[in-house]
C-alpha cells in the first residue's frame, strides 16, 4: 500500500483548556480525492476515496456493481491522476459494456453512502441471492480477529480516520486487509484484492470498522461471504436482508461482546 498517497502531514496548532502558549505539531491527515470510474469510455460514478489499491478497488467496485463476474474480465485498466482527482479507465468485453450502458448513471457519491445516484426504489430493493456458503466459526474466532484487527490498521495507526475491512480464517486469524477513508470503498477495496489474489471469500468471514448498513450487507451477500461481523450496529434494514439472504451478521462487536442477529424462521 503507498501511505505517501493514502495520507500527508500537515501542520495543526493544539488547543487545550488551560492558557498558555499554543503547540504546533505535524502530523499524517488521510487522503480523500474524487474518483471517477469509467468503463470503456463510459462514465459511470464518481466517488469519493482514499486514492490506494486503486486496482483492488477498480476490481471489487465492478464485481459489487455486477459489472463484472471475474476480475479477468478487466481487459485494461489505466489509473490516471488529474489536477481534480483520479481516474479510473476499464476496459470491459461487449458483454459487460451492454451492462454498463443498461445501469450507467452519472452519480456523485459521498464516501459514507454507496446508493447515491440509484434511480428508483426497485434497483436499491434488488432481490439479493441466498448466501450458498457455510463456515464453521466459534465465538472466540470472532473475539480473536476483533484483538488483532488493530494492528492491521497501518493507515488508520497513522491518521486515525481510516476504515478496514479484514477477511478473516475461520479460527480468527487476519488473512487481508484494506483500509479506506470511506467503509464501502474499504469492503470493496477487500472483495478486488481477494479476487485478485484467488481467495475464496465464501472459506471465511469479514470485519468491519463500521456500522452495518444495507450497502455492506448487500456487497457481501452478492460476494457470497457467509459472514460479516461489524464493530458498531446494524440497522433494522441491514439485519432484516441478512436474514433473508443466510448472511451471519454480528455487530456491535466490542472486545467483551457482540450481537449476533437471529437466523429468520422460513
Amino acid at each position: 500500500m503507498a501511505i505517501e498517497q493514502g495520507a500527508k502531514p500537515l501542520c495543526f496548532t493544539v488547543l487545550t483548556p488551560s492558557e498558555g502558549s499554543a503547540e504546533i505539531i505535524e502530523r499524517p491527515i488521510i487522503a480523500e480525492a474524487p474518483i471517477a470510474i469509467e468503463y470503456n469510455g463510459i462514465g459511470y460514478a464518481v466517488m469519493m476515496a482514499t486514492p490506494i489499491d486503486l486496482r483492488d478497488y477498480a476490481v471489487g467496485f465492478s464485481l459489487s456493481e455486477g459489472l463484472i463476474t471475474h476480475p479477468d474480465d478487466i481487459l485494461a485498466l489505466d489509473t490516471h491522476q488529474s489536477e481534480l482527482g483520479w481516474i479510473l479507465r476499464i476496459q470491459v468485453p461487449q458483454e459487460n459494456a451492454e451492462k454498463v450502458v443498461a445501469r450507467a448513471r452519472q452519480r456523485v457519491s459521498e464516501s459514507s453512502c454507496g446508493l447515491c445516484g440509484m434511480d428508483n426504489l426497485e434497483e436499491v430493493m434488488r432481490p439479493l441471492p441466498r448466501i450458498t456458503a457455510q463456515i464453521d466459526v466459534a465465538d472466540a474466532a470472532i473475539f480473536s480477529a476483533l484483538s488483532a484487527l488493530r494492528s492491521h490498521q497501518t493507515l488508520n495507526a497513522d491518521t486515525g480516520s481510516a476504515h478496514a475491512a479484514a477477511f478473516c480464517a475461520p479460527d480468527g486469524a487476519i488473512l487481508m486487509t484494506r483500509e479506506d477513508v470511506g467503509r464501502h470503498n474499504a469492503l470493496d477495496k477487500l472483495i478486488g484484492a481477494l479476487a485478485d489474489a484467488g481467495i475464496d471469500i465464501s472459506a471465511g468471514f469479514i470485519i468491519l470498522t463500521a456500522r452495518c448498513s444495507l450497502e455492506l450487507v448487500q456487497k457481501t451477500i452478492l460476494a457470497n461471504c457467509p459472514m460479516l461481523v461489524t464493530i458498531s450496529a446494524a440497522t433494522d434494514l441491514a439485519i432484516n436482508i441478512a436474514q433473508k439472504s443466510g448472511l451471519r451478521l454480528v455487530s456491535l462487536a466490542r472486545a467483551d461482546s457482540a450481537l449476533a442477529a437471529m437466523p429468520q424462521n422460513d
